[in-house]
């Protein structure tokens, strides 16, 4: 009697052989890696993947035996045959891609070599039994002129088609069905939904609606006439971008028969109003939005599957994401977080308020999206109103420089002109303060959270008067935002002092702004809060730019000289040449280091395969801060789910609206005092003592003497 292997039992006791299994997961994993010529090392990959289990040992493992390691068989055999790529892959499927490691591993070590060193010395249980059933592929070898960047990025391509073929296929037997995504678009029909919801902007009504349409225009026949590539799409603020670029994006998917478009949002402050307007042009089903605050409908079980299930593999026409999804994926070894990377192949990629790209990590994340474009049939756009000089950085990785979509005399810049920017030299706070007063609306942006309570507390009459910074929690910053909004709109009295939290994309227009020196870009960004609109006259719509008394924090103080270095050579800040100038100079006084500090491009070339090295060192939110729960409103059931242990990702992001990050040293003092209570397994606490919460001011972190400065 033949012996049957099995690879899964189901709860309702079906089984599922190792050859059904490995088979299921070729025939997925050859489908995604077909995007990008990787079928050969595809099937290699799936079909050793799981012949470790094999084994006796993983056979009673399957009745509640002990843990069996089953992937280091598939890699060795992988190795054997020449297919180094899909050693890594298979050798990963489970714990995660390894560090290679070195010849000097032990057999102990969880490297790479270390591994291989395992399986040289036999002390892998017995799998042999795989060789009765399955039959492997040839593959071809590397080629000896490969370019470590590239064999990096390409294996963890080949890793996200594996582990999500390894998880769709479980996935399928386990439930015994299939994922139904039948109720999404295509990128034709999409792009019918798009015609159909800018054709009441045409004919446009006024001046600046006939420069939008320009843009829009332009916009579609780059879409449609350009190869794929890489682009920038220079518009200034108020030139209606975010639809411009999806008209691009989806034009160039129909013309260039991509499969998705991914849309990269810096903040989750700004995400939901790009996702929601997106959902608007194309309908909900073919939008997925990805960050940490998306808050699931779990009464309609349905939808919150669909969603949950598209979130894990992007298997989605249309995604919104944050820049911190976005790469930390891409530079992640974990099975969960690689799954929807193959994904991206074959895709364009919509990169908005492109200059926020990370200064420390500028170097690497340039990197993936060349290695997207030149390999993997990506195109990307590099979409903002302050267009970043990156072109020295990608001649590293690609022959071909952006394209603008938009060049000078496609449109008439002069229209979106709305506001005076106006240098005002020093300021004294009480002087400021002063000047703000006597302005029924007006808006005051600096550049730290101190700054902004020592103003707010000069101003602060109690009529009309906000703050907004970080120690607000988001739910409350919302509610905050929605009554400026109101007032603005009805000519109530609407003083704001905030941090830069409100001035990339958050939609709100003053008559005047005040704006802390910082970089060109930051200074521009908060422009776009003056006259956003384009109601006012400009000259009736001021900006102010203003040094404080204080100390230039040294955070600040490389954006704020090369401002000044750029501010020497011409007194128009909205100018591309005064913005290219600012950029050169921000490059130039950061230093070739401060573009890659932790050393990861470096780490690519000269190590073997370091994963988790890598994955260790990407963190684009570095700040050692710790979550405290605010139980105010719906914040308090939610805190004393928390507290009762339950630890589910719907309850962390409902929970989320409701938390405030703050630096260790200051969590540390709030647990010294009492003020907060820890909660078991988590990183995080509730607070205890309310008093430190202000619901105009936010979180306190000063106990000493019960003293509360709010910031």
């Amino acid at each position: 009697m033949v012996r049957k292997y099995l690879a899964h039992i189901s709860p309702d006791g079906r089984e599922q052989t190792i050859a059904d299994h490995l088979k299921g997961v070729s025939q997925y994993c050859i489908e995604f890696a077909s995007q990008f010529g990787a079928e050969a090392d595809a099937k290699l990959a799936a079909m050793t993947h799981d012949i470790g289990k094999y084994s006796d040992a993983f056979q009673k493992r399957l009745h509640g035996g002990k843990k069996v390691d089953h992937s280091t068989a598939g890699a060795y055999v992988c190795k054997r045959n020449g297919g180094l790529a899909a050693a890594f892959c298979v050798s990963g499927h489970h714990a995660g891609l390894p560090d290679g490691g070195g010849r000097c591993d032990t057999s102990e070590q969880s490297t790479f070599f270390g591994r291989m060193l395992r399986a040289d010395k036999n002390l892998l249980e017995d799998y042999s039994a795989w060789t009765n059933e399955i039959a492997l592929p040839d593959v071809p070898p590397l080629a000896s002129n490969v370019i470590p960047e590239e064999i990096f990025f390409y294996t963890r391509m080949l890793f996200s088609c594996l582990v999500d073929a390894d998880y769709l296929d479980t996935e399928r037997f386990m439930s015994d069905r299939f994922r139904d995504d039948s109720a999404q678009d295509d990128m034709r029909m999409l792009l019918a939904k798009l015609q159909s919801y800018v054709s009441a902007w045409f004919p446009p009504k006024n001046e600046l609606n006939r420069q939008r349409c320009s843009i829009l225009e332009r916009c579609m026949r780059e879409g449609d006439d350009r190869p794929s590539g890489i682009f920038k799409l220079t518009v200034p603020t108020g030139g209606g971008k975010t639809v411009a670029s999806l008209a691009f994006a989806l034009h160039h998917a129909v013309a260039r028969k991509k499969s998705r478009v991914i849309y990269v949002v810096p903040y989750t402050s700004i995400i939901e109003q790009t996702a929601q307007t997106f959902r608007e042009i194309l309908g909900d089903e073919n939008v997925l939005e990805h960050h940490s605050n998306v808050i699931l409908n779990e009464e309609n079980e349905i939808e919150a599957t669909r969603i949950r299930q598209a979130t894990e593999n992007w298997k989605c026409p249309v995604i919104v994401c944050t820049a911190v999804q976005f790469f930390e994926s891409l530079f992640s070894n974990r099975p969960s977080h690689c799954r929807k990377l193959h994904n991206i192949a074959n895709s364009v990629l919509i990169f908005d308020e492109a200059q926020m790209l990370p200064m420390p990590y500028l170097r690497p994340c340039v990197y993936a999206i060349a290695q997207l474009v030149k390999s993997y049939n990506v195109s990307a756009v590099l979409c903002t109103a302050t267009q970043p000089t990156l072109d020295n950085l990608f001649s590293r990785y690609l022959e071909q420089t952006a394209v603008e979509i938009c060049p000078p005399g496609s449109f008439d810049r002069s229209i979106f002109l709305r506001t005076s920017i106006e240098d005002m030299g020093c300021a004294s706070w009480q002087d400021l303060a002063e000047r703000i007063s006597y302005e029924r609306q007006a808006l005051c942006i600096v550049n730290s959270r101190k700054s902004a309570r020592k103003l707010f507390e000069l101003i602060d009459d109690g009529n009309g008067c906000y703050y907004l910074t970080t120690m607000v929690y988001p739910a409350q910053r919302r509610a905050v935002l929605d009554e400026i909004r109101r007032r603005l709109k009805n000519g109530e009295t609407c003083r704001v002092i905030a941090t830069s939290l409100i001035e990339a994309g958050v939609d709100v227009d003053f008559p005047i702004v005040f704006r802390e020196e910082n970089g060109l870009d930051s200074i521009l960004q908060a422009a776009g809060r003056c006259n956003r609109e384009g109601k006012r006259r400009r000259e009736d719509s001021n900006v102010y730019v203003f040094m404080s008394e204080d100390a230039t924090p040294p955070l600040f103080a490389t954006r704020i000289g090369a401002y000044r270095e750029a501010m020497k050579k011409s007194s128009d800040m909205t100018d591309d040449e005064t913005i290219a100038n600012y950029f050169n100079f921000l490059f130039d006084l950061s230093g070739d280091d401060a573009q890659d500090k932790k050393g990861i491009m470096n780490t690519i070339k000269t190590s073997f395969f370091p994963y988790k090295t890598v994955s260790e060192r990407f963190r684009l939110i570095e700040n050692d801060t710790r979550t405290v729960y605010i139980p105010i409103g719906a914040g308090a059931d939610l805190a004393e789910r928390f507290r009762n242990g339950e630890r589910t990702r719907e309850l962390f992001r409902k929970l989320g609206q409701y938390g405030v990050s703050i630096y260790s040293n200051d969590y540390d003092e709030l647990i010294f005092a009492g003020a907060i209570e820890p909660m078991e397994g988590a990183d995080s606490a509730i607070l205890r003592d309310l008093n430190l919460y202000d619901e105009r001011m936010g979180l306190s972190t000063e106990v000493d003497c019960g003293a509360a400065l709010w910031g």
